[in-house]
């Protein structure tokens, strides 16, 4: 008896489902939420009157997620898509003192549960991946990490792995207590020189130092849009302010095109030959402008639920005064300037452009002349496709169309409109 095709998708998307249900059935651990906002109703985790079932934890205030006391952490999450800066607004977060920073966890939900994809698109494995990200994300805000491990492959062995994707990128996992290689600080470090002399990672020792931080920022690229944070952000118990970052589509584009070589390879054919491929994936550059307009509409209509924890973020304003907006996002956080901070967007911001091309998943450029470097790397017949292509978020975030190829080359006009968008409060 032959299969049609349509049920060979619904068998695979079964399958994908009871895998994560599995995941989550079998690996989380007990506990009870806290009810409001009473401290009598919030005793033990195992419920009054009886011991905790985790080992360790007396009751909710030692477990900030359960506390009812939703104002002793703010949460951050930095939403973003891939190659739109995130990395360096991350990194701005991660060189506070009172931050513990997480670097795209929701990587590890991605290649376990959908692993033939790198950038999925497809409607029904995106809806897989929110409910595995979400359970995630709630459970690390509260800086449970030991979930996370049901994402890690291999799985670590005693709560201890060296496969976190880009541990290096976090200053409180390459520092004492969870790092003993660099001393006290380690404020120099390379992300690379972490991972080398860095022991495995101990999940344990990473939970402890993550509940002595005052705030839990984590860089999430693998959500499509801000109302499917929605549950999360309502949550008073998590106390999440978002950042949303974007970009340019066209410089995403060129940037993608540069990084993923393979999986753009295409794109790349189409710039050196000036002939559109038949077969080119054009959901790889209709998908971001989908998500980010349904994202940035959702944000500037200002619903209730976004009050006090919204703030949209130009990659290109960043680029031009990295001090200034630094400092508009922090005051939006609560957060002081450190002096470190500060010294790291002195060094980060004026690196060569030779140092950007060779190191692309860093943080080190002349952000001024990288916000636009894209006009010089794509052919006008693909400017103008993507302009038609975006032309309403494009319009909404005020990035303005050439229409020519030699306007598209002067440099000397900028693309960026004067543009102020104020955080929803």
């Amino acid at each position: 008896m032959q299969c049609s095709w349509k049920a060979v998708i619904l068998l695979a998307l079964a399958s994908i489902a009871i895998q994560y249900t599995a995941i989550r059935t079998l690996t989380s651990k007990p506990f009870q939420l806290c009810p409001v906002p009473s401290p009598q109703n919030c005793g033990l985790l195992g419920g009054p009157g009886t011991e905790s079932p985790i080992e360790g934890r007396a009751g909710c205030d030692d477990y900030p997620y359960f506390s009812f006391n939703a104002s002793r952490k703010t949460h951050i999450m930095v939403l973003a898509t891939t190659r739109s800066g995130s990395s360096f607004v991350g990194q701005l977060l991660n060189q506070h003192a009172d931050v513990f920073y997480l670097f795209e966890p929701l990587y590890h939900v991605q290649t376990t549960l959908i692993p033939r994809l790198s950038h999925s698109r497809n409607a029904a494995d995106r809806r897989v991946m929110l409910g595995a990200s979400r359970d995630l994300l709630r459970s690390l805000y509260g800086c449970d990490l030991y979930f996370l491990e049901s994402y890690i492959k291999p799985a670590p062995a005693n709560h201890t792995t060296d496969k976190l994707f880009r541990r290096g990128a976090s200053r409180a996992l390459c520092s004492q207590p969870v790092c003993d290689a660099f001393g006290p600080t380690n404020a120099n470090v390379e992300e690379g020189d972490c991972v080398k002399k860095c022991a495995a990672l101990n999940m344990t020792l990473a939970a402890d130092a993550c509940r002595e931080k005052r705030h839990v920022a984590i860089k999430v690229v693998r959500v499509p849009e801000i109302g499917d944070l929605r549950a999360l952000v309502e949550d008073p118990r998590l106390n999440i302010k978002v950042i949303q970052l974007v970009r340019d589509p066209r410089g995403i584009l060129s940037s993608r095109i540069e990084t993923f070589r393979d999986t753009y390879r295409l794109w790349r054919i189409w710039r050196a030959t000036g002939r559109r491929p038949y077969n080119l994936d054009l959901s790889q550059l209709t998908v971001v402008c989908e998500d980010f307009l349904g994202s940035v509409s959702t944000g500037l209509s200002h619903p209730h639920w976004l009050k006090g924890k919204y703030m949209l973020v130009r990659y290109e304003d960043l680029s031009r005064n990295p001090l200034l907006k630094t400092m508009e996002i922090y005051d939006f956080l609560g957060l002081s300037m450190d002096k470190s901070v500060e010294e790291w967007i002195q060094t980060n911001t004026r690196g060569s452009t030779e140092l950007s091309a060779k190191h692309k998943y860093g943080t080190v450029r002349d952000s001024a002349a990288n916000a636009e470097s894209w006009r010089l790397k794509l052919s006008y017949d693909m400017v103008e496709y993507t302009q038609a292509t975006c032309q309403k978020v494009l319009h909404q975030l005020g990035y303005k169309a050439v229409k020519s190829a030699e306007e598209l080359k002067n440099l000397s006009l900028s693309l960026v409109q004067d543009k102020t968008f104020v955080p929803f409060s």
